[in-house]
């Protein structure tokens, strides 16, 4: 059982050097149920007030876009489509630093549009984004997530600099229940998920040959008094 245990600390501490050495630095794209329910929010917000909204998530690292999407739909851009002459985009620069870096974990959000949006009512609805708890941290902690919430707030923001009426409320079908776009994840659990899942794993084994030891011992016992050979103590 020792040996069995030392080989699985081994395998434990293994997985969570390889985990801590690769994909690091890989920014994670939303989730496809994040994104589908992004895109019809956004949809309705462009009919109503005529302006495309979209989001743009890059990694420092990478030369193409990690994600992005639109009211027209998801991987579809809002820039240079001739479907939206006016539009706005929410796009956001994720880096994520190696271990062995002194550099932290960064997130630039920058907010854009087309050419007849005056950028003082752009940069407005760039620092808006603050009051929804969309900072660089939450970004950097939960960039798919932080991105899809983000460009759902467009079209709020927008509103509040008068560039556009408010977007109507969207109206649910009859029985439909709204589905709430999940927690920020945590930067902690998204650099050492493989170290967890191993240690969890030893620790199921280790339960396991204990409870498998304490049964085979007890049915040891219970059978010795059976087994002993007549006339000895």
């Amino acid at each position: 059982m020792a040996l069995v245990t030392v080989v699985l600390v081994g395998g434990c501490i293994g997985i969570g050097v390889v985990n801590g050495d690769s994909g690091g630095t890989t920014v994670p794209a939303p989730a496809a149920d994040e994104r589908a329910d992004t895109v019809p929010i956004l949809a309705q917000a462009a009919a109503s007030q005529g302006v495309c909204y979209g989001w743009r998530l890059e990694s420092w690292y990478g030369s193409t876009p990690v994600s992005v999407g639109s009211n027209l739909g998801d991987g579809v851009p809002v820039v240079d489509d001739p479907a939206c002459p006016r539009w706005v985009e929410v796009t956001a620069d994720v880096r994520y630093t190696s271990e062995s870096s002194e550099s932290s974990d960064s997130a630039t959000i920058n907010v854009t549009g087309s050419p007849d949006i005056d950028r003082a009512d752009l940069y407005a609805v760039e620092t808006g984004l603050a009051r929804f708890g969309l900072d660089s941290d939450v970004f950097v902690d939960d960039p798919g997530w932080a991105v899809c919430r983000a460009a759902v707030a467009l079209p709020l923001l927008l509103a509040e600099t008068g560039v556009v009426s408010p977007a109507a409320a969207p109206t649910a079908q009859p029985g439909a229940t709204a589905a709430p776009l999940p927690d920020a994840g945590s930067d902690f659990w998204r650099d050492r998920w493989g170290w967890l899942l191993a240690t969890g794993g030893l620790l199921l084994v280790t339960a396991l040959l204990f409870t498998v030891g304490f049964v085979q011992r007890g049915r040891q016992r219970a059978a010795a008094p059976a087994g002993r050979t007549p006339g000895k103590a």
